[in-house]
């Protein structure tokens, strides 16, 4: 996530001291906690739902939606969590860094957070909205995309809004 906004806004954020993002070096493999008014296993498809103010953490990672999909491989001696799919709206947050979409998919397998439409990435007083946001936990890279035109609120575009040091006449 930071790096999609240092990116964009790296002149600004030369003179501001930033906190480091949470998802530089993210640990993907530590555990996941879920709590949510509501949980629906199903065994069979080898998947979980939570529903109902759903919340989940991992590390200083935190995701928040109305409904989390959380399909695991494994039997019982040994549990495994692969994908996390979020509905309804979904805001992801790190210690600097909040990101907002329709729709998000984590991906522990492959450590990618992508989240989908009206997706909207802030840190500080700076934003950048677009139609996608693919953040590859591995590398720390982020990369929003503005998606086809009349599709979302950007109109195929990816905005940004970007605070500028206040310099000294």
């Amino acid at each position: 996530l930071a790096l999609a906004i240092a990116a964009a806004g790296a002149v600004a954020q030369k003179a501001q001291a930033q906190p480091a993002s949470a998802l530089k070096g993210h640990n993907s493999n530590a555990p996941i906690d879920v709590t949510s008014e509501r949980i629906e296993v199903q065994d069979r498809a080898d998947r979980a739902v939570f529903s109902g103010n759903v919340r989940a953490t991992q590390g200083e990672l935190s995701l928040e939606t109305p409904r989390l999909t959380v399909a695991y491989s494994g039997g019982s001696d040994k549990l495994q969590i692969n994908r996390l799919d979020a509905a309804g709206g979904v805001v992801v947050h790190s210690p600097s860094e909040t990101a907002r979409g329709d729709i998000g998919i984590y991906d522990l397998d492959r450590k990618l957070i992508t989240l989908l439409g009206n997706v909207q990435l802030v840190r500080e007083q700076n934003t950048v909205s677009g139609a996608r946001l693919v953040i590859d936990l591995d590398s720390g890279r982020a990369v929003i995309d503005g998606g086809p035109p009349g599709v979302n609120q950007s109109g195929g575009r990816v905005t940004g809004h970007f605070t500028v040091p206040q310099r000294q006449q």
